[in-house]
């Protein structure tokens, strides 16, 4: 099993009627799962289904 590390993960998610812009720092293996990890977290806080969720960009964070 690979060891997570962080990435920064960065988008918009739809509020109302408005796109607001958000920044995650998010431990997983990969980027891709960081992407997964990301659409479940804000999923599930805001209630939101994935296609009101943007990512605009993912990268490793540096210790």
């Amino acid at each position: 099993m690979a060891a997570e590390q962080k990435f920064e993960v960065k988008g918009t998610f739809r509020m109302g009627e408005d796109w607001m812009p958000y920044t995650k720092v998010i431990a997983a293996p990969n980027a891709r799962q960081a992407e997964e990890r990301t659409f479940a977290v804000i999923g599930s806080k805001h209630k939101l289904a994935r296609r009101y969720i943007k990512i605009s960009g993912v990268s490793p964070v540096k210790e």
